[in-house]
């Protein structure tokens, strides 16, 4: 499992750092973009939030032919036809194109972060999931946390050069890594355990054997149809409980920024005040899920995780001071980032085969929904009340549903148990 580890890890991550940026570089590109190209809070979130109606739409889809084709070919062909969309974005002019390009980006990536997340299923007995799967998660804070400042920097330096502004090289030069990565992809990742000629035979033999009596042992390891999956309740439920703390996750993510630049910091000094948080968030993912595997206990582990973000964020929007604000903002992020991982090895423990390439990457769909309402529900709010308090408040009320529906879950896997 350490050889798993190192091989796929690093690799994995690296790669969603530069999914992640690429989806969020908008929030960092907005203070300028949005003066010079005259967009309104509202047109703001509402681009903002129209990729995830693109990335939601396509999702199924994806995962669906990625367990088909194998995740070598697939996962290579989303990275680099991202990678174009995302450069695209240096050309934005006006509202419409804006939107349409958003929905292109999200169309185009969408069946990643799934797509990974069903990858690992095929490496990882059940048991390691949490701590693996926080391990890739890492990404997410990780992106903020080096991509903040790096995308800070970077509007200072580039504005005017070669006759283009800030924000434009940000989308140009932010583009390249997932162009790099996405041809190493095809060549370096291996599709399933039984392929892995980096594993000693004996290795190759546990692993394959292992995650085999995992999948028949799973609920509905019997049924590979599609439609099973898509009208398993516990997916639906499970795509709810996501949504409720994706609400949270990119209403602070895109939104952070401008948050910072209300307090009164530049490009770079907001830059790395936004890194604060998702710093703290990286740190209390890790210990949670490893305290989630050591316990082997996952419903208890989000919940409590959610109910944190929840009164960060309800906290937050009473207070003034910025040095307060980003802390108790710092308690939000550790709290909704803590949830991941161990959300996903609750939910990824219930499903195998075609059915969990379906069920994982509906979960993911309906959940990343909230991408779309986060920010732009935080924009609407912002443009009729003048601040970020209310907005706040309303993110709060994600995390609360997630942690309301796993409970649910939970109580009823216990009764038919």
């Amino acid at each position: 499992m350490r050889k798993v580890a190192w091989r796929l890890i690093p690799f994995l991550v690296a790669c969603y750092c530069a999914s992640y940026l690429d989806r969020v570089n908008l929030s960092f590109a907005a203070t300028e973009m949005n003066r010079d190209l005259g967009f309104s809070p509202t047109v703001y979130g509402w681009g903002a939030g129209i990729f995830f109606i693109g990335y939601a739409l396509f999702e199924t889809p994806s995962n669906y032919i990625l367990h088909r084709v194998g995740a070598r070919l697939w996962i290579a062909r989303i990275m680099v036809s991202w990678g174009v969309a995302s450069a695209l974005m240096a050309v934005v002019w006006n509202e419409h194109s804006f939107f349409a390009l958003r929905f292109l980006l999200g169309a185009t990536e969408a069946g990643f972060m799934p797509g990974v997340v069903l990858y690992l299923t095929y490496w990882i007995p059940r048991e390691r999931r949490a701590q693996i799967l926080a391990a890739f998660l890492f990404s997410i804070p990780l992106s903020t946390v080096v991509g903040a400042p790096v995308s800070g920097v970077l509007l200072s330096l580039t504005d005017g050069l070669a006759g283009l502004r800030g924000w434009q090289w940000l989308f140009l030069l932010e583009a390249i890594p997932p162009l790099i990565l996405g041809v190493a992809t095809y060549f370096f990742l291996t599709d399933k355990p039984k392929d892995a000629d980096w594993l000693a035979p004996a290795e190759r033999d546990w692993l394959t054997g292992a995650i085999a009596a995992e999948e028949s042992a799973a609920p509905g390891a019997e049924e590979h149809e599609v439609w099973p999956a898509l009208r398993d309740q516990r997916t639906l439920l499970l795509g709810v409980a996501y949504f409720g703390v994706v609400l949270a996750l990119y209403g602070l993510s895109m939104w952070l920024p401008q948050i910072a630049a209300a307090f009164g910091f530049g490009p770079a000094g907001a830059g790395l005040v936004t890194a604060i948080p998702f710093l703290c968030g990286s740190i209390a993912m890790f210990v949670w899920s490893r305290r989630s595997d050591r316990l082997r206990e996952r419903a208890r582990h989000t919940v409590g995780a959610a109910i944190v973000a929840a009164l960060g964020l309800a906290a937050a929007a009473w207070t003034k001071s910025p040095a307060t604000s980003i802390a108790i903002l710092s308690i939000a992020a550790s709290g909704t980032l803590a949830s991941l991982p161990t959300f996903w090895a609750f939910s990824t423990a219930s499903f195998s085969g075609t059915r969990a390439a379906i069920a994982i990457a509906l979960v993911n769909s309906i959940g990343n929904l909230a991408g779309f309402a986060g920010p732009y529900l935080v924009g609407w709010i912002k443009e009729a009340s003048g601040g970020f308090s209310l907005a706040l408040l309303a993110l709060s009320a994600g995390p609360l549903v997630c942690a309301a529906l796993v409970a649910l879950l939970e109580r009823k896997a216990a009764r038919r148990a």
